[in-house]
């Protein structure tokens, strides 16, 4: 009997070790898109469409951080800059040079983070929200605009 009780001890220990793993795992993976932001990111590459509406590869350079707390910051240079031509509704560089910073958010069920722009090189840009949508694929984030209408990419590498 005292071995039967024993069982029926140790199975509920189980039981609520389990249920109270998977539920932290839970909270963990909620918390776990929105924390594999955090930090540094260097510019692998940068595609967009070319004036003649082919996608090309910019000659660029960048970095984009994430802060803790709901920070963001991103300056992109073009190592040769060509004459500004905007790829889509939004002109996010001036002169080969992009920098822009404000807070973010992330949306983790649609895949998306909004940029809420409080200061910028192009000023046209403060004050706007520029939703992106996002992947993860191993230390690479790949970011593009979640407007239709532009056809950009960008993908970052955690330092």
């Amino acid at each position: 009997m005292k071995k039967l009780i024993w069982l029926g001890v140790v199975t509920l220990l189980i039981g609520m070790t389990t249920t109270t793993l998977s539920g932290g795992q839970d909270r963990v993976g909620s918390d776990g898109i929105r924390e594999r932001f955090i930090g540094a990111w260097r510019l692998v590459s940068l595609e967009a469409p070319a004036p003649d509406g082919k996608i090309h590869k910019a000659d660029s350079t960048g970095l984009f951080v994430f802060t803790r707390d709901g920070h963001a910051s991103v300056q992109v240079m073009e190592r040769n800059a060509s004459p500004q031509t905007a790829v889509g509704p939004e002109q996010y560089s001036h002169g080969g040079y992009e920098a822009t910073f404000g807070t973010y958010e992330v949306d983790e069920n649609a895949h998306t983070f909004t940029f809420h722009v409080e200061g910028a090189l192009v000023r046209t840009l403060i004050g706007k929200d520029l939703p992106r949508s996002f992947e993860f694929s191993g230390k690479q984030l790949i970011v593009k605009s979640a407007q239709p209408e532009e056809h950009w990419k960008v993908t970052w590498e955690h330092y």
